[in-house]
C-alpha cells in the first residue's frame, strides 16, 4: 500500500488527511494528552501506512497549533490557550456568517437536499451517542455552506480553521448535549431554504456565540448550559 501511496500524490494527500482526523480524534479525547510525544513510526505501524502521510499529517496540526514540532525530538501535543480557541470561534463565524450571506443567492437544491440528509445523521449520531462521528457530519454541513458560497478565498481560511475552532473541539467538551447539538444546524438549514441572506449570516453568527459561550464556560469551572452546546 505504501509503494502505491508514495507514487500517487493525491492518494497521499488523502491518506494524510485520514491520519490527521485519527490524530485530532485521540487529542480531543484524551488519548493523547498535551505534553505527550507522538512517535511517527509508531503511529504508522499502528494505522497501517508510510510515515510520509503522518509526516504531513503532523506539519498540518503544527500549523493549527495542537502539535508542537522539534528538530531532532519529534512531536508532542499542546493545548491551545481557551482564549485562543475562542478567537479562532470567532474568525470562523464572520467567515461563516459571510459564507452564508453568499450562499443563500446561489445555494442550489442538490446541496440543500444533502445538508438535510447530514443534519438526520447528526440526530443519528447524537441518538447512539457517537460524538466524533457527528463532528464529522457537522463539519461536511458547514463545509457545504462554505462550497455554496463560492468565495474561494474564504474556502482557503476556513479549511484552516475548521479543526482548530468548534467542530472538533467542542463537541467533546463536558455538558455538550449532541441532540441540542444537532438541532442547531435547523435554523442554518431553514435560512437557507428561504434563500434569506441577511438572515443567514446572522443565524451563522449566533452559532458561533453559542460555540464560545460553551468554551469559556467549559473552561472557567462552571455548567455548561444545555443550549450553550450546539456547534
Amino acid at each position: 500500500m505504501s509503494a502505491t501511496v508514495e507514487a500517487n500524490p493525491l492518494a497521499r494527500s488523502v491518506l494524510s488527511a485520514q491520519v490527521k482526523d485519527r490524530l485530532l480524534q485521540w487529542i480531543v479525547s484524551g488519548e493523547l494528552k498535551p505534553g505527550a510525544r507522538i512517535i511517527e513510526t509508531r503511529v504508522a505501524r499502528q494505522l497501517g501506512t508510510s510515515q510520509a502521510p503522518v509526516r504531513e499529517a503532523l506539519r498540518d496540526l503544527a500549523t493549527l497549533g495542537l502539535v508542537e514540532m522539534h528538530p531532532y525530538r519529534g512531536a508532542r501535543v499542546c493545548a491551545p490557550p481557551p482564549d485562543e480557541l475562542v478567537e479562532a470561534m470567532e474568525v470562523r463565524g464572520e467567515l461563516e456568517a459571510i459564507c452564508g450571506r453568499q450562499a443563500a443567492e446561489r445555494i442550489d437544491d442538490a446541496t440543500l437536499a444533502r445538508m438535510r440528509a447530514l443534519l438526520g445523521d447528526m440526530r443519528a449520531s447524537a441518538e447512539r451517542g457517537d460524538a466524533h462521528s457527528q463532528a464529522l457530519q457537522n463539519s461536511e454541513f458547514h463545509s457545504c455552506v462554505v462550497a455554496a458560497s463560492g468565495n474561494r478565498t474564504i474556502q482557503r481560511l476556513w479549511q484552516i480553521l475548521d479543526p482548530f475552532a468548534r467542530t472538533y473541539l467542542t463537541a467533546s467538551m463536558p455538558g455538550a448535549d449532541l441532540s441540542v447539538l444537532a438541532e442547531r444546524h435547523l435554523a442554518i438549514l431553514e435560512a437557507l431554504e428561504a434563500h434569506d441572506p441577511e438572515r443567514t449570516a446572522e443565524v451563522m453568527r449566533a452559532h458561533a456565540r453559542l460555540a464560545e459561550s460553551q468554551v469559556l464556560t467549559t473552561v472557567s469551572g462552571g455548567e455548561v448550559e444545555p443550549n450553550a452546546a450546539a456547534v
